[in-house]
């Protein structure tokens, strides 16, 4: 008898569980940034190593900060889309080149256009 009923009181466990993950809205993705300020940071210009881009540039106002790099295809998914975003809205996007070759991010930049106000490099991560 128990080898018939334990499967069952498993399944009567699960379903609530499964009513509350389906409840959730999927295109809400959680974040410990949320109303949070953002993290400080300063980092050498892509295009100019000798000026620098920091948090401090946006501060007291709403700014998208975009982190990519040459290698990674979402990034260049995405790119078009940030091309378009900085060509219709006043919005200012920033863009910080992470682990990537100096070279390559301004190539890139040259070869797709450039939606960013200002892009920040590190190439350590």
């Amino acid at each position: 008898m128990m080898r018939y009923l334990a499967p069952l009181v498993i399944f009567a466990i699960m379903i609530p569980v499964f009513m509350v993950g389906l409840k959730r809205d999927p295109t809400m993705l959680p974040s410990p940034f949320l109303d949070k300020p953002a993290p400080e940071f300063e980092l050498p210009k892509l295009k100019d190593l000798s000026q620098t881009v920091s948090n401090k540039d946006y501060a007291g106002q709403v700014a998208l900060v975009n982190v990519w790099a040459t290698w990674c295809v979402g990034c260049r998914q995405e790119h078009e889309f940030l091309i378009r975003l900085s060509q219709e809205n006043p919005l200012p996007i920033y863009g910080l080149n992470w682990r990537d070759r100096r070279e390559d991010g301004l190539a890139w930049l040259q070869q797709l256009g450039d939606p960013y106000v200002a892009s920040g490099y590190d190439a350590d991560g």
